[in-house]
């Protein structure tokens, strides 16, 4: 009971933690910003591969059919940081930007005989941004005065999160079911100031805010078909419907006189506007002597269906309302391995797991009327045993990882990321002799 409490407070810590954003990235002002791989040490290590993945000493978030696979009298708690640079590249022009961040944080244990339980926060989305653009007001310079130029300035900050509890169950030899109820929360804020270096002419602001809030539900199942003594063949699916969620945006517009420092203000709310799409997984995990585990996942997001709010003046008639077409479905293609020769050998470089894995994002968002960013990411890991007098079953997870933004005309992203976990894995109820 103790170490429940425990790591009831350290989840509590980290969903305070969870505040800040991780990202600086100016494709975050899109959508509910950069949607994150929701994954652990163990699956990152494989660049986000996990939905045949199972296993007896890690939590895989993945799939929630995979929490059956987890070993009796054990209690597992897996926290980590992040810490990454990326390099922006327009046009020639480049800037560097650095970031630090918390995470997630997950436990899970076995509750009964093949049924295992799962609990944790982690990231849903990042948005955090901040630059701007100046140009002339008129398309050709005057050399008889001063020439008027306008400046368009954007900013955003926030992000969603999400907390959840599951349940793994495996009814049947080779075959088993799980389930994720999530809730989804976290403040979302984007601006864009409009000004003129002409003070006669009024500045233009745009405030959009909301507040995400609802749940999240997700299914999963795994079935491992034996190949011999030596190999086995895992299939896993997941499945999570989409839903309108209880999620208000607003957008305040504001037009400011310097001159005579008055303010116009008009305020716009959608109801209920945001909503989550459905979400399909599918992936084949390939398991030799236990030692090698290959893995390739396919998951598909239905966004194309989803209306986003937008700010608009049509015939000098201003609304904020959905619009279709912003983005497009989103598919996400996934190949990893996982390799140690044996927990149980007596070398520390036996016991190392050593991970790889490539991933591959195709467009999803429109960018006025052009396809945005396609992502390209590949990642290197090392699941690095903690052997002392007190506990050999825990790991250290480092992840080294590159990520790749890019489209034409415009910005280029590059991104490199280290991430840093712990996987502390304690025996419960054990009996101990006395002597």
């Amino acid at each position: 009971m103790k170490k429940i409490i425990i790591a009831a407070c350290l989840l509590a810590v980290s969903v305070s933690v969870f505040a800040q954003s991780g990202t600086n990235s100016p494709y975050s002002q899109f959508g509910l910003g950069l949607l994150s791989d929701q994954s652990t040490g163990f699956n990152r290590g494989m660049n986000g591969v996990g939905f045949g993945f199972h296993d007896h000493n890690q939590v895989n978030v993945k799939n929630p059919a995979s929490y059956s696979a987890l070993d009796s009298l054990t209690f597992i708690f897996d926290a980590a940081v992040g810490f990454q640079v990326t390099n922006f590249n327009e046009n020639g022009i480049k800037k560097n930007a650095k970031n630090a961040d918390f995470e997630y944080a997950v436990g899970a244990f076995r509750a009964a005989r093949h049924v295992g339980v799962a609990f944790g926060v982690l990231p849903y989305s990042n948005v955090g941004y901040n630059y701007s653009n100046t140009a002339n007001v008129n398309a050709f310079n005057s050399t008889q005065s001063v020439n008027p130029t306008y400046s368009n300035t954007y900013s955003g900050d926030g992000g969603a999160h999400e907390v959840f509890v599951g349940v793994g169950w495996q009814p049947v030899k080779n075959f088993s079911f799980g389930a994720n109820a999530g809730y989804l929360w976290g403040d979302i804020d984007r601006s864009v100031v409009n000004s003129y270096s002409d003070s006669y002419v009024n500045t233009l602001s745009k405030y959009y805010k909301m507040k995400v809030k609802g749940y999240r539900l997700t299914f999963g199942a795994q079935y491992t078909l034996p190949l011999g003594n030596k190999d086995a063949v895992t299939l896993g699916v997941v499945y999570e419907p989409g839903h309108k969620t209880h999620t208000d945006p607003e957008c305040l517009v504001v037009s400011s006189n310097s001159q005579t420092s008055v303010n116009d203000t008009a305020s716009y709310t959608i109801k209920n506007g945001i909503s989550l799409p459905d979400r399909f997984g599918a992936g084949l995990m390939w398991s030799h002597l236990n030692r090698l585990k290959i893995g390739f996942d396919y998951q598909l997001e239905k966004w194309g269906s989803i209306g986003m709010p937008q700010y608009q003046v049509i015939n000098n008639v201003a609304s904020y309302s959905l619009v279709g077409g912003t983005m497009k479905d989103r598919s996400r293609f996934t190949l990893g391995g996982d390799y140690c020769r044996g927990e149980r050998y007596r070398s520390l470089f036996s016991r190392i797991h050593y991970r790889a894995g490539l991933s591959y994002v195709p467009s999803y968002q429109t960018i006025n009327g052009v396809d945005g960013p396609k992502e390209v990411s590949a990642s290197v890991g090392f699941g690095i045993p903690i052997i002392n007098t007190y506990n050999n079953r825990s790991i250290l997870n480092i992840t080294a990882s590159w990520i790749n933004r890019s489209a034409t005309n415009l910005i280029k992203e590059n991104t490199f990321m280290f991430t840093l976990g712990l996987t502390f894995n304690e025996r419960w109820f054990a009996k101990f002799k006395v002597e």
